[in-house]
């Protein structure tokens, strides 16, 4: 985020720049395809990625006027709270959905953990990424898992398994492609995956819409044909990333903590445009929402319907 510092929203305008907030993360991955295979450029868009250190940065620099949307992977209850600050703030275009089958979510300890189960961390130093969608859903996890008033260790995504290996703590709650790294360099050991899909939303195959890529209502309404490009653009790297998911892995490296000899065995989560939610989608999309409402994090309840883009 410092190289956003001094940026104004009339300088971005000026030359029809359209710059794009993520955490890097590996459901990122249709904002570094697009970049990186020049989609967004074959559609006459400039276009630029804002690599920040937690979605709630993301979210902010949206609020502030300083980003035009964010990408795919940016926490889905850390927009929320954007927009229940700023109302009107933004539109989805893009979520990501995870679950069992389709692996983002997981709970790491370190290679040689005694520990087998979630629920043997009681007492144990538990970490998660930063930001309130994190803390709150790992605090569930172990909820669900029978400890009581668990307390979690905030931490940025690329010290989870330096963290693990030093012994700083004995467990996180984080994303691909943490777990695929940890694994790959003999660090840490994966307890169980999908695990917001089972136990926040009761389903360990729902899908759990954790992230999502947004515009900003601003963008919309002042650069309309620029924004319709965009989406259009955005939606082509989605499906070039379900056509060719080996070969947009490589993409990876560069955008987050996995290097180019790891990237094969990271694995992917779906994706679903604004234009693909079925009623399902959206039901499951509205609990993962009215978790945050019911625990009064969301001081009023969202409507996730009227949040997508519509075209």
């Amino acid at each position: 985020s410092a190289a956003l510092v001094g940026l104004s929203q009339k300088s971005i305008a000026a030359d029809d720049k359209i710059l794009i907030g993520f955490w890097p993360i590996a459901s990122g991955l249709p904002l570094y395809v697009g970049l990186e295979r020049g989609i967004f450029k074959e559609a006459g868009l400039q276009v630029e990625g804002a690599k920040f250190a937690s979605a709630q940065q993301v979210a902010e620099a949206m609020i502030a006027g300083r980003i035009q949307g964010s990408a795919n992977g940016t926490a889905s209850a850390a927009l929320g709270l954007a927009e229940i600050t700023s109302p009107g703030l933004l539109k989805i275009i893009c979520s990501n959905p995870s679950n069992r089958k389709l692996v983002l979510d997981q709970i790491l300890v370190p290679k040689d953990s005694p520990v087998k189960a979630i629920g043997e961390l009681a007492g144990k130093k538990v970490a998660s990424g930063p930001g309130i969608q994190n803390v709150t859903l790992a605090k569930i996890i172990l909820e669900k898992n029978g400890i009581a008033n668990p307390q979690i260790i905030e931490l940025p995504v690329g010290q989870h398994v330096p963290a693990l290996a030093a012994g700083q703590i004995d467990a996180v709650y984080t994303l691909e492609p943490t777990g695929t790294a940890g694994r790959l360099k003999g660090i840490s050991r994966t307890l169980e995956t999908g695990v917001i899909a089972k136990y926040v939303l009761g389903d360990a195959d729902a899908p759990w819409f954790g992230g999502s890529a947004t515009l900003t209502t601003t963008f919309l309404k002042d650069k309309p044909e620029l924004a319709k490009k965009y989406v259009a653009a955005y939606a082509k790297a989605v499906d070039w990333v379900r056509k060719y998911p080996e070969e947009s892995r490589t993409h990876l490296d560069g955008f987050t903590a996995i290097d180019e000899s790891l990237v094969k065995e990271v694995p992917l989560s779906g994706f679903t445009l604004y234009n693909e939610f079925k009623p399902s989608d959206v039901e499951y999309f509205q609990k993962f929402f009215d978790v945050f409402t019911d625990r009064k994090i969301f001081s009023k309840r969202l409507d996730v319907k009227s949040l997508l883009y519509t075209g």
